[in-house]
């Protein structure tokens, strides 16, 4: 059987959508794709210096896995996904349903929410420091005590997922807002002739409905959180007796690759990064089948 052929019309339509796409596709390769490979081949070598690398196969892999700071930072950074992903949802759905209920100045809450986003992250990180200071800060203040809330091994993973937290809500609550918008309101009403409450109702219609975009949100928010570095490399300066406490694997690949010198050991902590977000994100493709509704 012969192909049909494209006419001239169809043909230059086509060549015009590959033009279009040439940009994105050109970007992808050059600035995701092939760094992507390089630290690949980095991950099995060993850096000599000024661009040298000498391949010594699986000896990064085989001292990361050896090592008890890598070990902790994999942990620091499954809790701080534990400590901000859950939570940081529930509140970014209630906030949500605030906004998208009948109040008055509904526009102007949307944007008291949403200034966290469109703030320089130092400058937040800044504020933060001042209200967590263990000597002068407004929290120790306000509850009369002198708690070293970025000192103390036992708080500082706390007080970081406060900050990523109280950051993200405006963001993921305005996505989520989206999702409540686009339920039709006569299920609502229909289910208050039957007789059903607004708990039942939030049940029954609201989580179901806007499970789409809540499993979106969550999907970002993981990886968002396996990735932190910023926010933790702001708060906690590297002489903190607690830094061990919070350090992710992104903030030891930092002090691999850029303290110590190590890219070699940097890039396998990168790629085993990858791999953790690969599998959470599997996990979370998997499981959505049992409670994510994609029927409108």
């Amino acid at each position: 059987m012969k192909k049909n052929k494209l006419s001239p019309a169809a043909r230059r339509e086509q060549n015009w959508a590959y033009i279009m796409v040439a940009p994105t596709i050109i970007g992808l390769l050059v600035l995701n794709l092939w760094p992507f490979a390089q630290t690949i081949y980095t991950s099995f070598c060993e850096h000599l210096g000024f661009g040298h690398y000498k391949f010594i196969g699986l000896a990064n892999y085989a001292e990361m896995f050896q090592t008890p700071e890598f070990w902790k930072a994999t942990w620091n950074t499954i809790l701080f996904c534990i400590l901000t992903v859950p939570v940081g949802l529930f509140l970014s759905l209630l906030v949500a349903m605030l906004l998208n209920a009948k109040i008055k100045f509904k526009g102007g809450f949307r944007t008291i929410f949403f200034l966290p986003m469109v703030c320089a992250p130092a400058a937040v990180t800044m504020v933060w420091r001042w209200i967590f200071n263990g000597e002068y800060g407004i929290l120790n203040q306000a509850l009369g005590a002198k708690i070293g809330w970025i000192t103390d091994p036992n708080f500082v993973m706390i007080s970081c997922a406060i900050v990523a937290i109280w950051s993200n809500i405006g963001y993921d609550a305005v996505l989520l807002l989206a999702g409540l918008q686009n339920i039709p309101k006569t299920l609502y009403e229909a289910n208050s002739i039957d007789g059903a409450g607004k708990v039942k109702q939030f049940f029954t219609i609201t989580l179901p409905m806007v499970s789409p975009t809540l499993f979106v949100v969550m999907i970002m928010r993981l990886m968002a959180s396996v990735k932190v570095y910023d926010l933790i490399y702001m708060m906690v300066e590297e002489t903190n007796p607690a830094v061990t406490s919070v350090q992710s694997l992104m903030y030891l690949f930092y002090r691999e690759s850029f303290v110590a010198g190590s890219r070699g050991m940097g890039s396998a902590i990168v790629i085993w990064t990858v791999l953790l977000i690969g599998l959470v994100t599997v996990i979370q493709f998997y499981g959505q089948k049992k409670w994510v509704n994609y029927d409108v």
